[in-house]
């Protein structure tokens, strides 16, 4: 496939990020991606070829970071669609969470501005279901994108908040100065599949800490999972689709599974690797003593209450997405990739 416009894709060296790349090239697109350091271009080239990809005409690189406005305006340049994937990135998590929080509202503001100046038509922006559906407690009722999270929220991490905060951000400035700029939203669930690299994303902790044992006992928690690629996929309709202009997406698989369900599974379709997964299993009401003095336990707590019945509909009915995968799909492909970059043994 050809096409002629040039997409820049703001955190292209991700997890999700690397999967768009892709897919984009894929579909004949001319991408650049922003990198916070040149030092990475060879290593994302190495392993987007080792997935396929036969030449390299139509990407480029630049060094961009959201905590400064240099090279912006000439990353935008050309670009008629930004799909901003890129969040701050922290090896710790700060004492003061707005050390976290203002760093991430300022760089999507930061690429709407560069965007708006430069003349480009959409941004998609990756949010997260954090910012959608964990303060939606009533089981007996869908949660959908008309749903928002309480950034005050008991038990909500430091990064959710800041993806709630920085999406409503993002909201903000197209309504009161967007002028004739386009937002999409995505608000993906726990993000697994496949992975290109040995970058993958947070959600892999859930099978790493079950399979090496970290995970003394299994919560009776439930959890919506959605497969990489169809992130990806959910992205580049929305980048295009006319429909999806002032719009957020929850990208989902049908249904839920609980991580007891999960742990099962693991042990189901690999037992070798599974040996170490707890047979022990958490009382909802140990959760919620414990939540009163451990932050771990606050989230935990947060997580039994939010309402998993989750609708994938919009997404479905605007732009015609089909999840390729389903939850087992996922935690396989999850499995495979984690087996194969030595992330498990």
């Amino acid at each position: 496939m050809e096409n002629s416009e040039t997409i820049l894709m703001t955190g292209g060296t991700g997890f999700v990020g690397m999967q768009i790349v892709l897919q984009l090239l894929q579909k004949g697109y001319n991408v650049k991606t922003t990198v916070r350091s040149m030092s990475s271009k060879n290593k994302v080239l190495a392993t987007l070829e080792a997935a396929g990809i036969k030449s390299f005409e139509k990407l480029d690189f630049i060094e961009a970071e959201l905590t400064k406005d240099d090279n912006w305006a000439e990353a935008m340049k050309g670009c008629k669609y930004v799909i901003s994937v890129a969040s701050p990135v922290f090896f710790d998590i700060p004492k003061d969470e707005n050390e976290a929080i203002r760093p991430a509202v300022e760089g999507i503001v930061r690429i709407l501005k560069a965007a708006k100046n430069a003349g480009v038509k959409r941004v998609v922006m990756t949010s997260s279901f954090g910012a959608v559906g964990f303060s939606h407690t009533n089981k007996n009722t869908q949660t959908t994108e008309a749903d928002w999270t309480d950034p005050n929220l008991k038990g909500l991490s430091t990064y959710e908040k800041s993806k709630g905060l920085s999406e409503r951000a993002a909201w903000d400035f197209i309504r009161n100065e967007g002028g004739n700029l386009e937002l999409s939203v995505i608000n993906p669930v726990a993000i697994l599949g496949p992975s290109l690299s040995t970058h993958i994303s947070g959600s892999f902790d859930i099978l790493k800490h079950m399979l090496d044992g970290s995970m003394k006992a299994i919560p009776g928690i439930s959890l919506n999972i959605v497969d990489v690629r169809d992130v990806a996929d959910l992205h580049i309709r929305a980048m295009t689709d006319p429909k999806a202009n002032g719009e957020r997406f929850i990208a989902t698989a049908d249904g839920q599974i609980s991580m007891p369900e999960i742990a099962a599974f693991l042990e189901k379709i690999m037992p070798d690797v599974s040996k170490n997964v707890s047979k022990r299993s958490v009382p909802d009401w140990i959760i919620n003593i414990a939540s009163l003095f451990n932050s771990q336990a606050k989230t935990a707590a947060m997580f039994l209450n939010v309402n998993r019945n989750v609708s994938n509909s919009k997404a479905k009915q605007i732009l015609g997405w089909k999840p390729i995968a389903n939850n087992e799909d996922a935690i396989i492909a999850s499995l495979e990739s984690m087996l194969k970059f030595g992330i498990i043994k």
